[in-house]
């Protein structure tokens, strides 16, 4: 018979209802459940499936009576919830709540999630994340080069040393470069991994909200700092700190959010980037008015800010001790003792897909454009357009805001739609598509069509940007740098979100936060591109021939280095969908 493990209520007098059982007929039946279990799956009806609970805390293991025979197919399937090689089932009446907070596969969103669930999750996290992009930027806008802050007597310069660090506390481009990228990458390369594993692990809530006001108060230090090695100190605790923001939120939202919404879900987080980035920008106006250490103390305050409205408004993670379906199936396969390999083990296990491998290796050189353009944008504008620095704070906060913002939401649901669209004409009998769709659906699936948007994107912000530092003089030509710089914004990137939803379903929900580690390792690695563009400009600015000037090296420096970076990083994404999206550990199932 079908198995049903809700308990139903028998009135009092039931055992009048029933003819008493011999002792032959309660051992069979027993015999029969127990033979049963590993099956039931096949019995349930959906609404009862979906009442089963699993908890990886019990040894207790369920194998076939017969070892010979294999498996049932359903515990090979990655998205089924018996995958656990230790597990328990647990029975589950009407009336207990399924909308618990302990986040076990139960909990994982099978319907589509509308636009109201989506800002529930993503809302909170999003208003810490522009703290943790405005923090981090922030000294991107308190130097000024223009002027040759190199020299001992600041009253000197044009900008006093009110408004710009550099001329304040006395460091130079190099130095400069090591405070913006390496010393931040530092702790932050270190934590990475360790902030994915947590993740996977533990109270996400905690993890976040510790973890900004760890760089809030880092980032108030920056502006009481008296020295470069000071600003240098704050800036490595600050990395590390920001470490555990970004591997948390994408591993909650890979967790509430459906997957055919899992693309604009992450770009609307990773808008963070650009907001943050304008409110950076804008630091510009700050600075001119209350000064470089004042600014700081400000971002400071709005770190707190979010501390306190995220606290309120993120749900409850609940309890981060039950382990995820997809864990054991690998962690068998790679320890036949069941005992869990750890971060080593995770780490390993999702380096083994040839797709990620191909992925983080896209992503490393993009994050290296991307952070060149960041770090150096803004002195290259200050140098070339000395005029027009207060316009350039605001149309670059427009850019950067707007712009960027626009790019990444759209990406993420232009991702989605190409992704449900290729899945529908996939399953569509006597389809009579164009030569172009059936072209795209005999190359990608569902899940790396999504790669489409990053590999367009990279390749159309190639001109744009090297357009952007090589407009020529002339009177406009300031305003043709901004306009390319708005088109260049508005092409490149559109990636983030549609890469992390390609690289969340390559690797399975249990391991999102380590994988989500590793993603921002790579952008940890990328920060040694402006610590090397700077070591290349102050060499060739030491050396510069009495014809040439320093932001036309800058320009030349900046045009070909982010260009080389956009064109790796689409070739990488190119190749990440030809190649496998299975383990090279396991061995492919018939």
């Amino acid at each position: 018979p079908a198995m049903n493990f809700r308990r139903r209520p028998y009135p009092k007098d039931a055992a009048a209802c029933f003819p008493r059982p011999s002792i032959k007929c309660i051992f069979s039946l027993v015999a029969v459940n127990i033979l049963a279990v590993p099956h039931t799956t096949a019995f349930l009806s959906p609404a009862s499936e979906a009442k089963l609970s699993l908890s990886s805390r019990t040894r207790t293991e369920f194998k076939p009576v017969n070892t010979r025979h294999k498996l049932p197919r359903f515990l090979h399937q990655e998205s089924e919830a018996s995958q656990h090689g230790r597990w328990r089932l647990q029975a589950k009446t009407p009336d207990e709540d399924m909308s618990s907070t302990a986040l076990s596969p139960s909990n994982k969103p099978e319907s589509t999630s509308s636009l109201k669930d989506i800002l529930i999750i993503v809302f909170p996290l999003l208003l810490v994340y522009i703290s943790n992009q405005w923090s981090r930027a922030s000294i991107y806008y308190l130097v000024d080069f223009a002027t040759g802050a190199s020299t001992n007597d600041a009253a000197s310069n044009a900008v006093s040393a009110y408004e710009a660090m550099n001329i304040d506390l006395q460091f130079t481009q190099s130095q400069y470069g090591v405070l913006a990228s390496t010393a931040f990458t530092v702790l932050f390369a270190l934590s990475s991994l360790i902030a994915g594993n947590l993740a996977d692990k533990y109270n996400r809530k905690i993890l976040t909200l510790a973890s900004c006001a760890i760089w809030t108060v880092a980032t108030m230090a920056q502006g009481q700092a008296q020295s470069y090695d000071q600003v240098l100190a704050a800036r490595i605790i600050m990395g590390g700190a920001c470490a555990f923001c970004v591997p948390a939120a994408y591993s909650l939202i890979a967790e509430k959010i459906s997957k055919d919404k899992a693309a604009l879900a992450n770009s609307i987080y990773g808008s963070g980037v650009y907001l943050g980035g304008g409110l950076a920008s804008l630091s510009i106006l700050l600075d001119e008015n209350t000064g470089w250490r004042d600014t700081l103390e400000v971002i400071g305050l709005f770190g707190v800010l979010s501390v306190l409205v995220s606290g309120v408004l993120l749900p409850s993670d609940g309890d981060r001790d039950v382990k995820l379906e997809t864990d054991v199936v690998l962690d068998l396969e790679l320890d036949k003792k069941g005992n869990s390999r750890g971060m080593i083990g995770d780490t390993l296990q999702i380096l083994s897909i040839p797709r990620v491998r191909y992925l983080f290796l896209a992503s490393l050189f993009r994050f290296s454009s991307g952070l060149m353009i960041g770090v150096w944008k803004a002195p290259y504008f200050k140098e070339a357009f000395a005029d027009d620095a207060a316009t350039f704070a605001l149309l670059n906060a427009f850019v950067v805001g707007l712009m960027g913002l626009s790019s990444g939401i759209v990406g993420g649901y232009i991702a989605d739609w190409v992704g449900g669209w290729i899945s529908e004409a996939k399953k569509q009998e006597n389809n009579r598509s164009s030569s172009i769709t059936l072209a795209l659906q005999s190359i990608f699936d569902e899940k790396t069509i999504r790669l489409l948007i990053p590999i367009v994107g990279s390749l159309l912000a190639i001109p744009t940007w090297y357009l952007t530092t090589h407009t020529g003089g002339g009177d406009n030509a300031f305003q043709f740098a901004m306009f390319w710089l708005s088109l260049e914004y508005l092409v490149a990137e559109c990636w983030f979100g549609p890469t992390i939803a390609v690289l969340q379903t390559s690797v399975g929900t249990s391991k999102t936060g380590t994988a989500q580690g590793i993603f921002v390792l790579t952008g940890a690695v990328g920060n040694v591109a402006p610590t090397i563009l700077g070591w290349l400009y102050g060499n060739q600015v030491a050396d510069l021939p009495s014809t040439t000037t320093s932001n036309e090296v800058l320009a030349d420096l900046l045009g070909w280095g982010v260009c080389a970076g956009y064109l790796l990083s689409a070739i990488f994404f190119g190749v990440s969908v030809f190649v496998s999206g299975e383990s090279d550990a396991i061995p492919a199932k018939k």
